[in-house]
């Protein structure tokens, strides 16, 4: 199935360059987020907060690994590599992208990391360790990587676009 899965810390652009690259490629868009918060009836942030940091992860793998799409661009939660059935079912549906925007990015881009609803599965857990941690597991589940630094969204929806191309092409 082609479909363009984005993955990426939270503030990298996942669900603004989704829609765009959605338009701009004439898919349909699925924010993976949007998913969660509407079949719980809450904000990620309420989630995490009443059911704690794994039953959110539990949650978030159960809807992700069962996401049905074709010819969509899914943005998926920061923390949807820590679920590997549902990185499995990405990879099988789908070419994944990892946004990669560096640490120092992050810090200007992310101000209320708790209103966002991000998952931190340690007490006192700070964005850096949060990047030490996921890094790598963006980096093991892209098929494509793009630097998302000093680009503008319209630039990175250019890059991804291209990017899968070429992997569809080959």
């Amino acid at each position: 199935m082609k479909n363009i899965v984005l993955i990426g810390m939270p503030g990298s652009g996942k669900s603004t360059v989704g829609v765009l690259l959605a338009k701009a490629i004439g898919f349909g868009f699925i924010d993976t987020d949007l998913l969660i918060q509407g079949r719980e009836g809450k904000l990620l942030c309420d989630i995490i907060k009443e059911k704690g940091t794994e039953g959110f992860l539990r949650i978030e793998e159960e809807i992700t690994s069962g996401v049905a799409a074709e010819n969509c661009v899914i943005a998926t939660g920061g923390s949807v590599v820590y679920g590997a059935s549902a990185m499995k079912h990405f990879q099988e549906i789908g070419t994944i992208v990892y946004l990669k925007v560096s640490e120092s990015e992050l810090e200007k881009r992310l101000k209320n990391l708790f209103r966002r609803g991000v998952v931190m599965r340690k007490p006192g857990e700070t964005l850096s360790d949060l990047y030490s941690e996921r890094v790598p597991l963006y980096e093991r589940y892209a098929l494509v990587t793009i630097s998302c630094d000093g680009q503008s969204v319209e630039e990175t929806v250019r890059a991804v676009a291209e990017g899968v191309a070429e992997v569809w092409r080959s």
